[in-house]
């Protein structure tokens, strides 16, 4: 892959206490993923349509098994080559994500839909480790899973919110609907 479909990511990951009335109005997206292989567990590979982008995405750990900096590797689709590696048999998940800015911070939260309905992430994306690092969890957020696997969209595709429950139940974590 080229350097310009290369990117460092800083992101950490939080589960919500309840929606924050900022939502409203917020600018949103569908996003429907397909992960693949099926037959992986943590499946590393990602087909993406959100809105009108299509794409197929890779994520790795920049080192190590650190999920807070992660190397990313993107090529965008046409619909042509959406269409014919969709057909690739795959997991799927679905939300709607919401995009908010407050103090510099962008917060991109992801109702999840259909099997995982109830379930709401929030990621923060950051420019750099320092910046990660210094952030505070607003009083909306319930806990920190950046670490999480259950929670990497590689892991949590093709599962129910009931599959994923007894994780939740340690940070008693009620769905949101």
């Amino acid at each position: 892959m080229t350097t310009e479909n290369k990117q460092d990511e800083f992101e950490r990951m939080f589960l919500a206490k309840h929606l924050p009335p900022m939502l409203t109005g917020a600018r949103s997206k569908e996003i429907f993923d397909i992960y693949i292989p099926h037959t992986q567990p943590h499946c590393k590979l990602r087909l993406r349509k959100a809105g009108d982008t299509l794409e197929m995405t890779k994520k790795e750990p920049a080192t190590g098994s650190d999920s807070s900096h992660l190397v990313e590797y993107t090529i965008p689709l046409t619909p042509e080559e959406f269409a014919a590696l969709r057909t690739v048999k795959g997991k799927e998940v679905r939300k709607i994500r919401y995009y908010y800015e407050a103090d510099s911070v962008t917060y991109e939260v992801g109702v999840f839909q259909d099997a995982l309905l109830g379930l709401v992430t929030v990621d923060v994306e950051f420019h750099n480790r320092e910046a990660m690092e210094a952030f505070q969890m607003p009083d909306w957020f319930l806990a920190e899973v950046t670490q999480q696997s259950f929670l990497a969209g590689g892991e949590l595709c093709g599962k129910s919110f009931e599959d994923i429950a007894h994780h939740l139940e340690r940070y008693d974590y009620v769905p949101i609907k």
